[in-house]
């Protein structure tokens, strides 16, 4: 387990700015953030943010790493599971009245069936062609489902023209909100994948069942500009990509997996590091 101050680290965590920019690079982990976007998400300066940056960045808990030209910031997962390990096993002395709720999550693993989310934005293009993707690919296996924070009244007629053209049948899609998901009798989710950063960037209370969840970000298609077959060709590609992620994710041995692992392969998967090599 990675050692870290933790007082410096609760300290840190104290200011209620600094929690949201933690809370939020925990929805993107492992992934990282240009801090123009975490800035523009939570509304803060860029001045204001660096030095919340630098402060979390100082106690270990996230890590800067340069992509080109560009600085993103992720979560150290090491400091923070520690961070977690202290509060529960050292403050707590590992309670068991303490642990036990917070552990009690039914094994999935040998399901004949799991229920898997896909949340976007406006769910009119992504999402929605993730779910019938998943509903086709996934042979008996899965039962998926999308959402939106933003949910458009109409489904975007370039993605359900990408469906039709793949052979996929469109006639019972529709756009649903995030919340018909949350509802009392709504369906337990296994899996919760954000497909777009804005809605990873999204409050979201902790999901019933805690399920894993996973951020698969993809440019907004909708926002293509140019001729009909540029932009026809945007569709084209998010297709793709989404088909990649979701073929390598029903190949999972999920049988054999214990839930750190199939995190894990979630991961690898949202950034293309599993799929890159079939395709």
């Amino acid at each position: 387990m990675k050692i870290l101050n933790p007082p410096q680290a609760f300290a840190t965590l104290g200011h209620p700015d600094r929690l949201a920019v933690f809370r939020l690079l925990m929805r993107f982990a492992p992934q990282g953030q240009r801090p123009t976007d975490i800035a523009a998400t939570l509304g803060l300066k860029q001045n204001t943010l660096s030095h919340h940056l630098s402060d979390l960045a100082a106690c270990g808990l996230i890590r800067a790493t340069r992509q080109g030209r560009t600085l993103l910031y992720s979560v150290d997962l090491d400091a923070t599971e520690a961070l977690i390990g202290y509060l529960a096993l050292d403050v707590g002395r590992a309670r068991p009245d303490l642990l036990a709720p917070l552990l009690a999550t039914k094994d999935r693993t040998m399901a004949d069936t799991f229920n898997v989310l896909f949340i976007c934005s406006g769910n009119s293009a992504r999402s929605i062609i993730a779910e019938a993707l998943l509903r086709d690919l996934g042979g008996g296996k899965f039962t998926a489902f999308s959402a939106g924070y933003s949910p458009k009244s109409a489904l975007n007629p370039q993605a359900i023209d990408i469906l039709r053209r793949n052979g996929h049948e469109v006639e019972n899609l529709r756009s649903k909100h995030v919340s018909e998901f949350q509802a009392e009798g709504a369906p337990v989710m296994d899996f919760v994948f954000t497909v777009c950063d804005t809605a990873a960037g999204e409050e979201c209370p902790p999901w019933p069942g805690q399920p894993i969840t996973g951020h698969w970000g993809l440019p907004d298609p909708v926002k293509a500009t140019g001729t009909d077959a540029e932009r026809a060709l945007v569709f084209a590609q998010t297709y793709a990509a989404l088909r990649r992620r979701i073929a390598a994710f029903v190949e999972l041995p999920f049988e054999s997996l214990s839930r750190i692992a199939l995190q894990a392969r979630v991961d690898e998967i949202g950034t293309d590091a599993a799929t890159e090599e079939k395709a």
